[in-house]
Parts: C-alpha cells; structure tokens; sequence
C-alpha cells in the first residue's frame, strides 16, 4: 500500500510541535488542578471551573503571557502583576509535549510522494489494513487518523505520568475519561487498532500434535485470522479494546495481589490498574503486555542511573508504564517481528500464562519465606496512642495568635494597643473588662 503525501515534512513538523506546545499549556493546567480534588466529576470540573491566575495576587493570565515557552521567557519567570516567580516547568512541560508529539509523528507518519505504508513505526501485516481493511477510508486518511489517536493516548500518559512524579498517585480523571474514548473510538473507526484481537499460525496443530493431547487439537487448527474479524469490524474494534481494557488492567491487578500476599507490601497502586487498562483500551491487548514488560527494563535503568543520588526505594511505577507504551509504539515493526510469534500461539497461550503464573508465585513465595527467615519483612508500625496530654496539645493549637502564628503568650496590652488590634482581641476572647488575661466571659 503506497502513500501520496506531497506536504513538506518540516512544515506539517512544525505545525504539530506548535500544536502540541498550546496542548501542553493545557496539560499544565490539568496537573496543577486535578489532584485538588477527590473524585473524578470534581477532577475534570476543576479544569474550566475559572481561568488561569496567578496563586499569590489571584489576577488572571493574559492570553499574550499565556503564548507556551515565549510567554514564559517574555515575564522571565515572573507574574505580570505582583512579580512572583513562576516554575520553569511550566514552559518545559509545553516543550516536552510538542516534542512527543513531533516524535510520534516522525516515526508514525510516512512523508513523500509514493512511500510505502511499510514505513510507518506501527505497520503490521496483519494490520487493519488488511484486517478488516480500510474500506472507503484513503490511506493516507488511515495514517493520520491513527496519529491523531495515539496522540490523545500519549497526551493522557504525559499528565498521569507527571501527576505520579509529584505525589505518586494517579487520578481517575487522568484515566477513565481517555479509557471511555478509546473504547467508543475504536467501536465508531475499528481501523485504528495496530494487530487483531487473535491471531495464530495456520499450522498449529500439525507443529504442536505431538505434544498436546488429541482433544486439545480442535482448538489449534483455523485461519490466521478468524473469519468474523472482516465479517463485522465493529464488533471486533469493540473486542479489541475491551480485551485490551481487561488484559492490560489484569496483568498489573495480579503483580498487585502477589505483592500483597507474598511480600506484604504494596507492589503497584490502583492508578497504575487503570493506566494500563487505558493503554489496552487504545492499542489491544498485545501491546499493552508488552508495554508491561519493557516498563520494568526502564524502571532498572533509571534506578541504576540515579542510584548515587536517589535513596528511596519507593518509586512512582507510572511513569515506566507510559514510557514503556511510547516505546512499544515507536519500535513496533521491530518488538512485533520478534515477539508476535508468542502471541501467534493461540490457545496455547492458555497452558503458558498458566504456567507462567504458577512459576510467579512459587519465585515469589520463595522470596517471602527467604525474608522471613532473615526479618528482612516490613515490620508494622505501633498505632500511637491519644492521651490526654495530646489532647491538651491539640487544643493549644487551636488557638495560635493571628497576627504572630504562634501560641498565645502573656504579653504586654501596649504592642496589641500599638498595632490596633487589642479591641479585637478583647472581643475574640470574650474579655470586656478591660485587661486581654482576665477570666474569660462565654460569648
């Protein structure tokens, strides 16, 4: 399949990055606000509830200093009205995301006159332009249509993934919203999917007779690729992404458990359930597993690299989950040559994840029982006990001085007289008799 796209490539280029410099202003937004609130319809009414303003002064943004990255260097870091300095994350958050996008685009979309679709990073044979086919839609259409598509999962991947630097939580609207879109999407255009929901080799039966038993045979024999995929598309993009939503969410449930059970720690947090359960809503469930597994390659990656400097061995998962999902989408042709002659074993797949699974857990209850043996177990921690000293505590605190932020101390009437404030005093303690440490009358 050839492809007809005359534009230069340095002008659509540039026209993307700017695109996703003004996105990423939006990002930004979404960053800051969303972890304000709990609950997702709270999450997602923050973000137009008012606009930008500065935090200290309350005065809103210009749109002229609102322009990504220039913006930003015309005020040199600082608010317009009462100087206050301004993080240069903001502007580096607004590069960062027009250059993944010029990135994706760069490796998804072929560029010229008669270029052939085997270009594209995310080409497969068994791709939907073949399964089920592209129809009336042009490919040149296809392409930018599936562009646009991973653009909206990378864009979702970007926020989760800062979000869970800063506080190591990933919040529902981060990801429940995208993974509704991709479902709907996927149903609405089923061309968008990189490989079928199933496919396996036409030979199956015959290479793996002689180890299977007989009543498993029927299982392994049929096309490459079921019949019903071409027969009803729609269908099958809603197989797609619901198999993917339930396979990628699955796996990381699992490594949840076994951490649970097996090293009484918390493996993964519940956001990294639904993060994945995203990416296996836009891409299916092949690529989602093996997203999963790179995420691991470059969380040890980065460990080594920071570890003269970074103690902690708590580290956000997210971020290696959507880094992982980038290079999955960037390096397809060459991760699916190699590993899609797993995934084209068909119901063999069954026995194997089984197998695998029993494998896990007996590495991971030998983990356990090492140790126990060595108390290297996180030991609980003693809940603290209120007595009453806590509570007197916790009343003195109550009552902090307005104007010095401490404790209330026996002072002098004069420095209240001097700053004008001791008829106010007076009153907030009940005192009208003249002196701020008689007793106290109730109001």
């Amino acid at each position: 399949m050839t492809l007809f796209i005359d534009l230069p490539g340095w002008i659509v280029g540039t026209y993307i990055f700017v695109i996703g410099t003004i996105i990423g202003s939006f990002l930004n937004v979404c960053v800051y606000r969303i972890p304000q609130h709990s609950g997702l319809w709270p999450q997602l009414q923050s973000l137009w509830s008012k606009p930008s303003n500065c935090p200290r002064c309350q005065t809103y943004i210009k749109w002229y200093d609102n322009i990504p990255v220039f913006g930003w260097l015309k005020l040199r870091g600082r608010c317009r009205s009462c100087g206050m300095w301004i993080s240069p994350r903001y502007p580096f958050v607004e590069f960062l995301n027009g250059s993944l996008l010029l990135l994706l685009f760069w490796f998804e979309v072929p560029m010229g006159m008669r270029v052939p679709l085997e270009e594209s990073s995310v080409f497969s044979a068994i791709g939907p332009q073949v399964y089920p086919g592209l129809g009336s839609i042009s490919p040149e259409a296809f392409v930018w249509l599936r562009f646009a598509f991973h653009a909206i999962l990378i864009e979702a991947l970007l926020v989760a993934t800062l979000i869970d630097f800063d506080l190591r939580i990933i919040p529902e609207a981060t990801t429940t919203p995208a993974t509704i879109f991709g479902v709907i999407v996927l149903f609405c255009l089923p061309i968008l999917h990189l490989v079928p929901v199933w496919n396996q080799l036409p030979n199956l039966a015959h290479s793996f007779s002689i180890i299977t038993p007989e009543w498993f045979h029927p299982l392994l024999q049929g096309p490459a690729v079921p019949g019903w995929v071409t027969a009803h598309p729609y269908l099958h993009g809603l197989s797609v992404s619901l198999v993917g939503m339930i396979v990628g969410g699955g796996i990381v449930w699992l490594v949840r458990m076994a951490g649970f059970l097996f090293l009484r720690e918390e493996a993964m947090g519940d956001g990294d359930i639904y993060l994945m359960m995203m990416v296996g809503a836009f891409l299916g469930w092949q690529p989602a597993v093996i997203a999963f597994f790179i995420a691991p390659l470059c969380a040890l990656t980065a460990v080594l690299l920071t570890l003269p400097f970074i103690r902690d061995r708590a580290i956000p998962y997210g971020p290696y989950l959507s880094l992982g999902t980038l290079l999955t989408l960037l390096f397809w042709q060459p991760l699916w040559s190699r590993l899609g002659r797993i995934f084209e074993l068909g119901a063999l797949l069954i026995p194997i994840t089984m197998f695998m699974c029993v494998t896990f857990g007996i590495t991971m209850g030998a983990v356990y029982l090492f140790k126990r043996m060595f108390g290297l177990l996180p030991q609980p921690q003693p809940q603290g006990e209120w007595r009453a000293a806590h509570q007197n505590l916790f009343i003195a605190g109550e009552k902090v001085n307005r104007h010095t932020c401490q404790w209330t101390t026996r002072d002098w009437e004069g420095e209240a007289s001097g700053r004008g404030s001791v008829h106010e005093e007076r009153w907030r303690g009940g005192n009208f008799s003249g002196s701020s440490f008689g007793p106290k009358k109730p109001w």
